[in-house]
């Protein structure tokens, strides 16, 4: 039994050997943040930069925020260490309204929120009356996604000015 248990424990600690850290300074911390295609989380969390831990190698970013200009870069990240990756994202043209408004819930703050095929946010960022997305009237498909990957939501909703729809 002590035998299994050492043998786990080595396998754990070679494992994390072969990882280091990827740390996001990214202007908007709000910007999602996806490894090799992956959502991994928000650039930030009360604009504290968030840490990912990263197998060791050469990783694409991709940086994305609806507000702003996407931005993907190619990071390397070294076993064992930090790598910082810092950026400022250039901002896009504002739509004119009216708008409606969506509002999202899920028990993983940090789903990755998608309408239209689009990533425009995690979904803590919608989840109130004071925080919600506006979108131009009209018909929209809104998928919530948690981290995890695991039973991500989709529905069909419909926009109209000046009313919100709570997608959950």
């Amino acid at each position: 039994m002590k035998i299994l248990i050492l043998l786990t424990a080595s396998m754990l600690v070679c494992a994390a050997a072969d990882n280091g850290h990827l740390k996001t300074e990214v202007n908007p911390g709000r910007a999602g943040v996806f490894i090799d295609g992956k959502y991994v989380g928000p650039a930030a969390n009360f604009k504290v930069g968030q840490t990912y831990e990263v197998a060791a190698g050469e990783h694409e970013v991709k940086l994305v925020d609806p507000r702003y200009e996407p931005i993907v870069t190619k990071v390397t990240v070294t076993a064992g260490k930090k790598t910082v990756l810092k950026e400022t994202m250039k901002e896009i043209p504002l739509p004119k309204p009216p708008f409606g408004k969506l509002r999202t819930e899920n028990a993983d703050h940090f789903a990755a929120v998608y309408v239209n095929g689009d990533f425009v946010g995690h979904v803590d960022e919608f989840s109130n009356p004071f925080q919600t997305l506006s979108l131009v009237p009209g018909q929209y498909e809104v998928k919530i996604v948690p981290v995890n990957g695991q039973n991500p939501v989709t529905k069909s909703v419909t926009i109209v000015a000046d009313k919100t729809v709570l997608v959950k």
